[in-house]
């Protein structure tokens, strides 16, 4: 079931709707050329079916995320913006349901005699070079499975890092990029949400966890609009350097009228520089050089 939230609709007739956005349907619906915020409904997920994921992976589910599907079993969540006549699809958040939460394994077009598997990335060399926690594993170590796909920029996994049997304390979330480098973003569950739900859905949000950043592109919509995080310190000190600050409250009006300078009166004052503020021609000149001059034996 697929519909447009509005900020009457929402808070009254889907009030468990407005907890499980966290009422960001209100701040995006109000933000300027925003458009088709949809909530693609999801009925709660049964107690069995966390009972047989649980068996069938030899996990246990930690309590958030039991908490979490209990409520919605998958979220996910869009919005656009419109430019001029154009719509464009911009953010996206999503967690995968209970039958997509599956274990991130060698894909099976890569299943050849020879081919490298993901265990073959291992190294360990750099596992305590700093304060990082210790990254998670493509081997035994870990058990990884796939709470977001990311629209193809990577992949947030939700991990255990003791292997199997996996116990719920021992989880964290994890962003693996395209390169299948590992970033750490939170602790718990509630907190990765959280994050998620605070930064918008905005293209590539996971990236400024990472110690590349965000891509140029991205930092634009991030410019526009800022994500409701304590995270802005790594956002807002990067971007004021090469990005154009906009201001969405002018991109989405008419263009501003053009005012035209007022002509100055003949007298100027003697170390008056000839410049773009003269345009009066032919009179400026004759003024400047009918003067007295005192400002010429300074300039070489």
């Amino acid at each position: 079931m697929e519909e447009e939230a509005s900020p009457p609709g929402l808070g009254c007739s889907k009030p468990h709707l407005e907890k499980l956005t966290l009422g960001i349907t209100r701040i995006l619906e109000s933000s300027p050329g925003v458009t088709e915020v949809t909530i693609i409904e999801k009925p709660p997920a049964e107690r069995h079916m966390i009972s047989s994921w649980e068996q069938k992976n030899n996990c246990v589910m930690p309590e958030d995320v039991k908490n979490f599907y209990l409520m919605t079993n998958g979220f996910h969540m869009t919005w656009s913006m419109k430019l001029d006549e154009h719509i464009i699809p911009l953010g996206s958040m999503a967690i995968n349901s209970i039958s997509k939460l599956t274990q991130l394994t060698q894909s099976s077009m890569y299943s050849l005699p020879n081919a490298p598997t993901l265990a073959d990335l291992e190294d360990d060399t750099h596992e305590a070079s700093d304060d990082q926690p210790e990254k998670p594993h493509f081997d035994s170590r870990s058990v990884i499975f796939e709470l977001d796909s990311c629209n193809g920029n990577g992949k947030v996994c939700l991990v255990y890092k003791s292997g199997k049997p996996a116990l719920a304390e021992d989880t964290e979330i994890w962003f693996l990029d395209r390169a299948l480098y590992w970033h750490f973003l939170t602790d718990t569950f509630t907190a990765y949400y959280r994050l998620l739900i605070t930064h918008l859905g905005l293209p590539q949000w996971q990236y400024a966890f990472t110690s590349y950043g965000i891509s140029p592109q991205a930092k634009q919509w991030f410019s526009m609009y800022k994500p409701i995080t304590y995270n802005t310190n790594l956002l807002t000190e990067e971007t004021d350097s090469f990005v154009n600050k906009l201001d969405p409250s002018k991109v989405f009006k008419s263009k501003n009228k053009i005012v035209i300078p007022t002509k100055k009166g003949p007298l100027q004052p003697a170390g008056g520089q000839k410049g773009p503020s003269g345009p009066s021609g032919p009179s400026t000149s004759s003024t400047s050089k009918s003067s007295s001059g005192s400002g010429n034996p300074i300039r070489k």
